[in-house]
């Protein structure tokens, strides 16, 4: 019997971006490729973190009311979209900033704040005064105190970034999975179809538990949820996604939708934008190319698959 080659994995986890990132590359026992996608993540969390002393992001608030701030082709080109996105008004807004801070969910000095202290914040998280100059790569907030986060689409552009090396290098198939976002590269070595088998998240259980599963070609989910940051204060539980239209936690009875997308950054964006409608939105599978399913579920435990069939 051929020993199937394509199917042996190779496989590490490190820490970065904020959580455990775990790379699986099939038939190839080259640890070079690993590491040199581990600097590639390395890479672009020194350019992108606002939990740094510096960055290129960071260097964009600090200068928020004084000056533009010119960074790198790759950097600039992630803002770009995200302000793009943002200016949709669908409920991403990378413009956040200073309304995560006020909250700080998920860190220890989290706390409610007082409605006059949300209203302070509206005038700092409008995207649309965001300045960008496409020949120099510059960026400039008008409003002093205002502040990028990019943290809502940083995970699925460094993944396709990530892919990006993997072709180059010839890696025929692959596991990108950072943090839960999750990007399946080639066809699935150990399926004669060549299609993956892919476990939606649970969004009421912890990562990693599933509530089901789907069979789709090479792609990325990704899942916005309200299970992984919490804030219990006064009896009440608050999570982690906010609603720049009122400044607060999104009210909604959805528990997470789960997203898949041939890129991963579009996975990230169009999980924000069902999120935040709640339900399935007429004519989304066709509203752009490269968008293959998602999986809404609610915290009554209803499930809506929408252009994929749960396992």
């Amino acid at each position: 019997m051929i020993e199937n080659i394509a199917a042996q994995r190779l496989t590490q986890t490190k820490y970065g971006l904020g959580t455990l990132n775990t790379l699986t590359l099939f038939g190839t026992v080259d640890q070079l490729i690993l590491g040199h996608s581990f600097e590639l993540i390395a890479k672009y969390e020194e350019l992108l973190t606002i939990n740094r002393a510096t960055s290129q992001v960071l260097a964009i608030s600090q200068a928020a009311g004084k000056h533009p701030v010119q960074v790198s082709a790759a950097v600039y080109q992630l803002i770009k979209l995200a302000v793009a996105a943002s200016c949709e008004n669908f409920g991403f807004n990378t413009a956040i900033g200073p309304l995560v801070k006020l909250w700080d969910i998920g860190f220890s000095d989290a706390h409610v704040p007082t409605a006059a202290e949300i209203q302070r914040c509206h005038n700092l998280i409008d995207p649309t005064q965001i300045q960008l100059e496409d020949r120099n790569f510059s960026v400039y907030l008008p409003r002093t105190g205002m502040k990028l986060d990019l943290g809502g689409i940083a995970k699925g552009y460094i993944a396709d970034r990530i892919r990006d090396l993997w072709l180059a290098y010839g890696v025929s198939a692959g596991i990108i999975n950072l943090g839960g976002n999750v990007l399946l590269v080639g066809a699935a070595p150990t399926h004669s179809d060549g299609r993956w088998v892919i476990g939606v998240q649970d969004p009421r259980q912890p990562r990693g538990a599933s509530i089901g599963k789907v069979n789709l070609p090479a792609c990325s989910a990704v899942t916005s949820g309200i299970y992984e940051r919490t804030l219990k204060q006064n009896g009440q539980n608050y999570h982690h996604l906010l609603d720049p239209r009122t400044g607060y936690p999104l009210k909604t009875e959805l528990a997470g939708v789960t997203i898949f997308a041939e890129q991963s950054v579009v996975a990230e964006i169009e999980a924000k934008r069902l999120f935040f409608a709640g339900q399935p939105l007429a004519g989304w599978l066709k509203s752009r190319s490269g968008l293959l399913g998602a999986v809404f579920v609610y915290q009554n435990g209803q499930t809506i698959p929408v252009g994929v069939d749960l396992l």
